[in-house]
Order: structure tokens, then C-alpha cells, then sequence
């Protein structure tokens, strides 16, 4: 796939729980402003197996990007994945290059997962934007970086379910409002057979009101106000990193309980009432397997008054223990890794846990990656993975982070 020999970040690694199938997925640019998604699906799941080989597909995305008004392709970034019953499918952010990258729309496609499972010819991807058309000179758009429902455990939704996606709605860009209560809620509908019977539908959920972590009401996308401990010596203040508060944080987790589906999602928000303090706000959706899912519980994780709680990342096991993972740093504390986990149907209250100490800052850059990890392991069930960074030393030229993968179980799930 030549289109595919020159990728431009934003690699994903995803298991397909249902089919027990890896993907690697990634936008391509080979050149002269076209841009192409590349996804690789393997054939078994042993991927130390003799036989282990690769579906290869490269689907062109310039003809569905839109242009601005200088004729420049937006740019296609924050590429977020979700598994279905019925398709693969994936959203970006437009942003507007010739405008210091402003995002100005979002873009959803559902890619032909049935046929790609098997190495055959896909469809034609299917791809809806919004705003529709999409602008030549759009404005700030405020309920960016979708979140596709991805399945949690073996057990797929109903033959015929859509697929749902979540996003932030952001204040009104008005240099004055701070707080929102609500989310949106996307409702994907996709007709192989017949693509004109396709839908792609934008509905709100009402939430408890929050503050989006670090917002600034002049540059609501710049959302930079985490501590460290070590401070500047040009000017005395402590280095921030970026909370990435201005978005819903992957992954929207769905699991099939049979009698309900639940689907969890989390992200940043201010929880000090004097401070800039950050907590983690979490969101569980229900449906009982038709119509559209609602808010059935939400909370936030804020154990103490002092510590920055950023970048987090949500699932559930088998038996309805729903788990957190995020970063933590504070004046005093180095940016580290920690957890929290209670039960849903019981609506227990948040037990945080320690994953890894951090031992350095972040002294070049305010940009602490951009997403975490949380998943469920498909064997047993109850098995929660997460992967996300820390420093062993202060960061002061080159990045080096570390990478750590943890893993845990709930007691009451065995």
C-alpha cells in the first residue's frame, strides 16, 4: 500500500473482542495534500503464530475532508476507533491548517468490518460531517473529538443496533461562560445496502454542570494549568502540563449485559471550588438494547483538595466493576499514575489505587500525551489493562517518557 508508506501519527492498536482479531490503524500521506486511513486486520489472534499475516486497507479520506477557502484539505486529526457489530468506525477533528489549526468540524465514517475480517473487498467507507456541508471558513467548533461505543467483553450488541458516539459540548466561546451541562450524543446509522438509508444524528444529554479541566475562556481549546513540583527559574512559577480538558476522553465503553447495555466515558473537570483543581467526571449511558441510550449514573473522582486528576481513561468487567486509570501531579507530587474502581449497580463509592510513582517533570513541553488506555481482558473478564506515561528524571531537552502497563482485578470479580 504505497498510500500507506508515510504515515503521520495518530497510530491506533485495537482488538476486536467479538472477532478475537487485531487492527492497526493510522492516516496516510503520501503526498500532494491527500490523505488516506490505513487499517491492518490480522488473521488470528496469536500474533506469535507462523501463519500470522495481514488484510491491508488504504481508504481515501481527501475526497470526504473538506477544503477551506484557500483550497487546503483539512486536516484530519485525533482519530478515535470503535468496534460494532456492523462496521469499524472512526471520527476526526478538522482542523483548519491555515488557521493555527482551529478545529471547525468533526468528520465520522464506519468502515466495512465484515468484509475486512476476512480479507474481501469493503465497501465503500460511509461518512457523515459536522457541520454538513462542511465549511469553506468554519468557526470554532465546540463539541469536537468524538468517542465511538467500543465493545467491552465477547457478548456484541443486537443485530441492527446503530452505533453511538459521544463528545464534550465546550461553554459558549463568549469570553465569559465557564460551566456546560450537557454532552452530545451521536447516533450512527449505517445501511450497507442501500448507504442512501444511512444516518448520522446529533441529539444532548443533560449532566450535572461542570467546568471543563483548565478552561480558559479566551483560548477554550488551550487547557494547560496542571502543576508540577519544579519551577521556572526565568520567572519563578511552577512548569503545567496540559489537562486536555477541552474534550470527552477515549474510550466510550460498551458493554452487553443482556437485560441493559451500559456504556461509560469520562474526562476532565474543574473540581476545586477555589482552586484550578482537577477531578475526573464519569458518565454511564444506559439502554435496555433499543432506542437511544440516556444518562443513568455520573460521578467525579476528587479524593483529596490538593492533587490534579487529568487524561483519564474508563472500563468495566464482566460484573459491573467500572475502573478508571488517569494521571496525577500536583506542586508537590511528580506526574504519576493511579486508578480508581467501585461498582455500578451498587453505586460504591471510588477507591483510588497507586500504578506508578512519577520521579521527574515535564520541563520542555506542556503537552502530557494526548489519551490514556483502559481495557478489559477478553479471556476472564475481570482483568483491567491500562497503559500511560511517566518520568524517571526532569525532562529538560528531548522527551523520554516511560511507558508503564499495569494490570489489576476487583475482588468481587473472579
Amino acid at each position: 500500500m504505497s498510500n500507506c508508506y508515510n504515515l503521520s501519527g495518530d497510530g491506533l492498536v485495537i482488538f476486536d473482542r467479538v472477532a478475537s482479531r487485531w487492527i492497526i490503524a493510522a492516516h496516510g500521506m503520501p503526498g500532494g495534500g491527500q490523505y488516506y486511513y490505513c487499517v491492518a486486520v490480522s488473521n488470528t489472534d496469536d500474533l506469535t503464530s507462523s501463519t500470522l499475516s495481514w488484510y491491508t486497507y488504504d481508504f481515501p479520506l481527501t475526497p470526504v475532508l473538506g477544503k477551506n477557502s484557500l483550497g487546503h484539505v483539512y486536516f484530519p486529526d485525533w482519530p478515535k476507533w470503535g468496534t460494532w457489530a456492523d462496521g469499524y468506525y472512526v471520527s476526526f477533528d478538522l482542523l483548519d491548517t491555515d488557521n493555527k489549526y482551529t478545529p471547525i468540524g468533526v468528520l465520522a465514517c464506519a468502515l466495512d468490518r465484515t468484509n475486512m475480517l476476512t480479507g474481501s473487498t469493503p465497501n465503500p467507507m460511509q461518512c457523515f460531517s459536522d457541520p454538513s456541508p462542511i465549511p469553506t471558513s468554519g468557526s470554532l467548533y465546540l463539541k469536537h473529538s468524538l468517542i465511538p461505543a467500543d465493545i467491552e467483553g465477547t457478548t456484541p450488541p443486537l443485530a441492527g443496533r446503530d452505533q453511538f458516539m459521544v463528545s464534550i459540548q465546550n461553554p459558549p466561546h463568549d469570553g465569559k461562560t465557564t460551566t456546560s451541562n450537557s454532552i452530545n450524543l451521536w447516533d450512527f446509522h449505517v445501511d450497507w445496502t442501500n448507504p442512501t438509508n444511512s444516518t448520522f444524528t446529533n441529539s444532548s444529554l443533560a449532566v450535572a454542570a461542570y467546568t471543563p479541566g483548565c478552561y480558559n475562556v479566551n483560548f477554550p481549546l488551550r487547557t494547560v494549568c496542571v502543576p508540577e513540583p519544579s519551577t521556572n527559574p526565568a520567572n519563578g512559577y511552577h512548569y503545567t502540563v496540559d489537562s486536555v480538558g477541552d474534550r470527552l476522553m477515549p474510550r466510550l465503553s460498551y458493554r452487553n449485559f443482556g437485560t441493559y447495555e451500559s456504556f461509560l466515558v469520562s474526562h476532565t473537570v474543574r473540581a476545586g471550588t477555589t482552586t484550578k483543581q482537577t477531578g475526573i467526571r464519569w458518565y454511564e449511558l444506559r439502554s435496555a438494547g433499543s432506542g437511544l441510550p440516556a444518562v443513568f449514573q455520573s460521578g467525579t473522582v476528587q479524593p483529596d483538595s490538593s492533587n490534579f486528576r487529568f487524561m483519564p481513561s474508563i472500563a468495566q468487567d464482566r460484573v459491573g466493576n467500572a475502573a478508571v486509570g488517569y494521571s496525577v501531579s500536583s506542586f508537590t507530587v511528580h506526574p504519576g499514575i493511579r486508578a480508581a474502581w467501585w461498582n455500578l449497580p451498587n453505586k460504591t463509592m471510588p477507591a483510588e489505587l497507586l500504578i506508578k510513582s512519577g520521579a521527574g517533570d515535564e520541563q520542555n513541553s506542556s503537552q502530557w500525551g494526548d489519551y490514556t488506555s483502559m481495557t478489559v481482558d477478553p479471556v476472564d473478564g475481570c482483568t483491567f489493562w491500562y497503559v500511560n506515561e511517566y518520568f524517571t528524571q526532569n525532562q529538560t531537552t528531548t522527551l523520554d517518557w516511560q511507558t508503564r502497563i499495569a494490570n489489576f482485578k476487583i475482588p468481587t470479580c473472579q
